[in-house]
């Protein structure tokens, strides 16, 4: 490796769709990587000027140097530097496009001096997948010269009786990452967006006495379309279990799974020990999402025979988050958001606390119900539960997911061994 590129801060991105794409605008605007080396793992366009067209481009948020300088005016100096070997400049950070091998263990990121490399194909989530699959894996990127791996999606390990590979671990920034080991991590998942922003609704709830103790949870995210599904209705592949999968992203609202209760519950074990359900509601947007989350507490009367949790207290914990050990990544908003608001703002969560509801009920036992069970009394018992109804808003591309992803990116090449 040349001095040039051991004296640079250099990040690989391998897949150059959504997520792809996305990430490198954030790290442009960071700015603690100063030279890309982009894989899109197929000849795109006529030229490279085609793939310029692409980067700077975008039908969601507008164009890179408006979420660069917002309305300022400013435009980015853009130079193709060396158009053989697909390199050009954005404010003189380079940017090198490879387009001819799609195997990550045939990429050589050893030979362009790529440590670290965030995996954005949406196809290689296996992490148990050995390096030599016809296929490609996650694993052949370190084979070829990356020392880490983050992938922009949770793990999907094909062979069901398989265990999770010692070496790989499921992160969100701001909840878990401090957990990260760099001798032994050495493929990582940055979860899913949903996963991202449910675990920073769920965590200041735990960390506060009057909401710790959770009886059961359930989530439903109305969630913006993606790129797997169809624009129009098609015929189902073999096998296919969920058929609404295959109707059009542009007509309907399709009521399907999500996986974001299990990744939650890898990056948060806690949540092994509460009944948590979850669901997605995708609807014909192109951005932002809405996590409707419903908790049921245990919870106590104060003196004056009133629960002890209420709206008022919900929303005083998010306040505390916002302005605490979660600052910049929740935000609580007093204002009545709709989606567009959301996108492209840079936080995890926005909690919408104008819409935060809470009831306390009673469930009863009598004394011969106590005494079946072994309970000698002479009265009967009410036990107080509060259910609480919590709405949190997230950029599912640009402001949440990529925005975490990135900081998670920046933390790992910090404690590169």
């Amino acid at each position: 490796m040349s001095s040039y590129l051991h004296s640079r801060k250099t990040l690989g991105i391998n897949g150059f769709g959504r997520i792809g794409k996305l990430t490198l605008w954030n790290h442009l605007n960071a700015g603690h990587f100063d030279y890309f080396v982009v894989n899109t793992g197929r000849k795109v366009g006529k030229n490279l000027e085609d793939i310029i067209d692409y980067l700077v481009k975008d039908s969601t948020y507008g164009y890179l140097d408006r979420f660069l300088y917002g309305y300022s005016g400013k435009t980015s100096a853009i130079e193709i530097t060396d158009r053989d070997k697909g390199i050009f400049t954005i404010n003189d950070v380079p940017i090198k496009i490879l387009t001819t091998e799609r195997n990550p263990r045939d990429i050589n990121w050893a030979k362009e001096g790529i440590q670290l490399v965030i995996e954005c194909s949406g196809s290689l989530v296996d992490p148990a997948a050995p390096a030599d699959q016809p296929k490609g894996s996650v694993r052949g990127h370190l084979e070829a010269g990356a020392e880490k791996v983050i992938i922009s999606a949770p793990f999907k390990v094909a062979d069901g009786a398989q265990k999770l590979p010692p070496d790989s671990c499921m992160f969100v920034y701001g909840i878990n990452h401090d957990k990260y080991d760099p001798s032994t991590h050495h493929i990582l998942s940055a979860a899913s967006c949903t996963t991202t922003g449910l675990s920073h609704m769920i965590k200041p709830l735990l960390e506060t006495r009057e909401t710790s103790t959770i009886i059961t949870a359930s989530m439903s995210t109305v969630h913006a379309a993606t790129n797997n599904q169809n624009i129009l209705d098609a015929v189902p592949k073999s096998g296919a279990s969920d058929l609404r999968k295959n109707r059009s992203v542009f007509n309907n609202i399709i009521l399907t799974t999500t996986g974001a209760a299990d990744a939650l519950e890898e990056i948060m074990p806690e949540i092994r020990d509460i009944g948590f359900m979850a669901d997605s509601v995708r609807i014909p947007t192109s951005t932002s999402s809405l996590i409707m989350l419903n908790v049921t507490f245990k919870t106590v009367l104060n003196e004056a025979g009133e629960p002890e949790l209420n709206r008022d207290l919900i929303n005083d914990i998010y306040k505390k988050a916002a302005g605490g050990a979660q600052k910049g990544i929740v935000i609580f908003s007093e204002k009545q958001n709709v989606s567009t608001d959301l996108a492209g703002f840079p936080a995890a969560i926005v909690i919408e606390g104008v819409e935060t509801h809470t009831r306390t009920g009673f469930i009863k036992l009598n004394t011969a119900t106590l005494q079946e069970i072994g309970f000698e009394t002479a009265a009967d018992i009410n036990i107080p539960v509060t259910h609480a109804k919590i709405f949190g808003w997230y950029d599912n591309e640009l402001g949440s997911y990529v925005n975490l992803l990135g900081k998670l990116a920046v933390y790992v090449d910090k404690n590169m061994p």
